[in-house]
Parts: structure tokens; sequence; C-alpha cells
């Protein structure tokens, strides 16, 4: 597909130069307003050509379409968010999560063979 737009684009662009260089090589001799009317013809053609090189095929990968690749390492549930809430509570009362193993200065199982 983008080669058959790009060929499309070459030609129209082609078109644009082509009138443009008739207009005021050959057909100002004749008539000015007729070269004036083919180079407001000349003058829409390079829009046309962008829209028409840069339209979307179907089956074209677009720049902004979403990847959809972050939603498999989403939890399957909210339960992370009721988790957060315990922790930032717990952090802020100075209270120790009951899984915890205890720390170095509780006393606890993991408070170091050393001493």
């Amino acid at each position: 597909m983008y080669t058959r737009r790009r060929h499309w684009y070459f030609a129209m662009m082609g078109i644009c130069i082509a009138l443009f260089v008739l207009a005021w090589g050959v057909v100002r001799l004749w008539s000015v307003p007729v070269a004036v009317g083919m180079c407001v013809v000349a003058m829409v053609i390079p829009p046309v050509a962008a829209i028409v090189a840069n339209r979307r095929g179907p089956d074209d990968v677009w720049w902004d379409e979403p990847d959809d690749n972050w939603l498999k390492d989403e939890p399957k549930d909210d339960t992370w968010q009721r988790d957060e809430r315990a922790a930032m509570e717990r952090a802020r009362s100075g209270r120790r999560h009951p899984d915890d193993g205890g720390g170095p200065d509780s006393g606890g199982a993991g408070s170091g063979a050393g001493k």
C-alpha cells in the first residue's frame, strides 16, 4: 500500500511542476489568464498530494494506535488499591504489618544473629 501511495504522490507532484513550467514557459505567450488558471490548479495539487500520501490504508500500522501490551501487566482486580491504602495507613501510624517478621529493633526472628 505504501508504494502505491508514494507513486500517486510523485505523479501528482510531477503534474504540479509540469503545470507551472508549461503555464509560464509556453501558455503565457498565447493567454495569460489561462496560464494563471493553470497555476491556480497547480497550487491546489500539493496539499491534495500530501493528503493522499498520508492517508491510512486498511492494513497499515499507524503511529497513534494504542499499544495494548500494557493491558497484560494490569492485575486482574483492584485489590492492589486496597493493599496500597492499608500500607499507607500503617506507614502514617507507625504500625507494622502482621506478616512482617519484625525488624532489627523489634527483637523478633529477623533481629540479626551476630549479637
